[in-house]
């Protein structure tokens, strides 16, 4: 059973585009229904991890707006921190699906029970890739991730009645 579901930033989370303003302001987009696809996997009691090379206050106050509390910005060697994120949970890497686009990601996701990328990953992340989105980065591939995994565990059905069952 996945227990963690761990996510790049740039390329991933986002369409890997930096916009930064004549200021030097940095901005990203987001998409909300990968927004709303991480809320879900938190109901059902996952957690929603990023790792993410850069560091940026975007991404901050995004993963604060989601409810994510493990966020680890700026980080090179994306194994290392996860070895530490599984020795504080007592896990281990069958219990991580993890989402990259670049090469980056390409050593962790390889240790990794279920690795998954967007459609327009470099070729060497799509190779070794269990699950392709039929999505790009930054276009709800994130969503269709997470769908497939709590589809694949029997918990989309809990997701879908929570809405199904609201009056209008």
């Amino acid at each position: 059973m996945i227990k963690f579901i761990v996510l790049d930033v740039d390329g991933t989370l986002t369409d890997g585009k930096l916009y930064i303003s004549n200021s030097g302001d940095e901005m990203k987009a987001f998409n909300v229904k990968d927004g709303l696809g991480i809320t879900h996997a938190i109901s059902q009691g996952k957690i929603v991890v990023i790792i993410t090379g850069k560091t940026s206050e975007i991404v901050r106050k995004r993963c604060e707006d989601l409810g994510i509390k493990e966020v680890h910005q700026g980080i090179k060697n994306k194994v290392a921190i996860l070895d530490s994120i599984l020795e504080k949970y007592n896990a281990s890497y069958e219990n991580v699906a993890y989402m990259g686009d670049d090469l980056i990601d390409l050593n962790v996701m390889k240790k990794c029970k279920l690795a998954a990328a967007p459609k327009d990953s470099v070729d060497e992340i799509l190779k070794i890739s269990n699950f392709i989105s039929t999505k790009n980065g930054g276009d709800g591939a994130v969503r269709e991730f997470i769908e497939y995994i709590l589809k694949k565990e029997d918990l989309w059905d809990t997701v879908f009645n929570k809405f199904s069952t609201i009056e209008q």
